[in-house]
């Protein structure tokens, strides 16, 4: 049996999806799943096949996105030798391979007409043809399929036929983004911290400190379950002590890379135009070192910033008009003291 990733969640529109995909499991009919990138699309078709009767049968997938139209008929249907150039042998399709079990479409509204054609055969008659081939071929595949657009919408401009889509809507299963679901936040964030510490070779998760949970959690993650998954990993790793509970969440992997390539980050040219800086500029003697001087007065800026603030990071870094991580970034490259001490 192929193993699959966990689904991990406790909101209610979580559970509900679950319930849905678990009735559905038992009927032999085609299901469409609906959702965001990286809601998990594909882990929904792998528990609608893998509490179906056809569980010890192959599941197989396909991103329709990833591939042409000759591509994509080939790979579907299976093509004869001598076919097209290059076809020096008969290949076997995906509907092939999934014979008697479940063969997932995924981005499907990226699928050629002539493709979606085909699949309605599929579903109607259960018969396709290889390409390059003259004889029918017999398909005993259950079809779910999953994708991201707007089909209705795509159906009154033309791109995508009605007759395909009435055929797979029997049931429709939608996975709300992440942002909806509040309550899987937290759980699934702990769930991928804790690999990241096994990957890590750490002894044991520390946890996220209070603040680091409000951040998860007010996050709108566009990228959905994988943006979090990154996002968790990269903030493990980034973690300097194993003992301590993590404190920031690196949403932004350019916030301190762009930081890094820049000797003087732009934010800090403006402090020359304060009346301050013009009126102690005055009293400066030359010759002086220019850029710890630049250095000296960002280090002043981002300390009357945090007092200002009650050190207060994100409410400093508004001040400052630079975002949370790059207030975070200049701190650990001043190692300068956070804590009010």
């Amino acid at each position: 049996m192929r193993k699959t990733e966990n689904l991990i969640g406790e909101s209610d529109a979580f559970l509900s999806v679950l319930d849905q995909a678990s009735r559905l499991a038992s009927l032999n009919r085609p299901i469409l799943i609906l959702g965001e990138r990286g809601t998990g699309k594909e882990l929904i078709a792998q528990r609608v096949h893998y509490l179906s009767k056809r569980w010890d049968q192959p599941l197989v997938t396909l991103n329709c996105a990833a591939l042409s139209e000759g591509v994509i008929d080939s790979e579907l249907f299976g093509h004869e030798a001598g076919s097209f150039t290059g076809a020096k042998g008969r290949h076997q399709g995906r509907f092939e391979r999934a014979e008697n079990g479940t063969l997932f479409l995924d981005e499907l509204a990226t699928a050629p007409m002539g493709v979606q054609e085909k699949l309605l055969r599929v579903i109607e008659y259960g018969e396709y043809e290889r390409v390059g081939g003259n004889k029918p071929c017999q398909a005993n595949v259950r079809l779910v399929c999953a994708t991201n657009e707007n089909l209705p919408k795509l159906v009154a401009e033309g791109k995508f036929r009605a007759d395909l889509l009435d055929r797979l809507a029997f049931e429709i299963i939608h996975l709300p983004p992440l942002r909806e679901r509040q309550d899987d936040i937290l759980p699934l964030a702990e769930h991928y911290a804790v690999r990241m510490c096994r990957e890590l070779g750490y002894s044991y998760f520390a946890g996220f400190t209070q603040q680091a949970k409000q951040q998860l959690l007010d996050y709108q993650w566009p990228g959905n379950i994988r943006e979090l998954k990154n996002v968790v990993e990269r903030s493990v790793f980034r973690h300097s002590n194993e003992d301590e509970a993590i404190a920031e969440i690196y949403t932004d992997p350019f916030a301190t890379a762009w930081q890094s390539c820049e000797s003087t980050p732009p934010q800090s040219l403006s402090i020359v135009d304060t009346p301050a800086v013009k009126q102690e500029s005055s009293s400066i003697q030359l010759p002086v070192d220019l850029r710890q001087y630049l250095q000296d007065q960002e280090i002043m800026l981002i300390n009357n910033a945090l007092k200002q603030a009650r050190f207060n990071q994100t409410k400093a870094a508004e001040l400052l008009s630079l975002s949370y991580h790059q207030l975070r970034g200049l701190i650990r490259k001043y190692d300068i003291n956070v804590n009010g001490d």
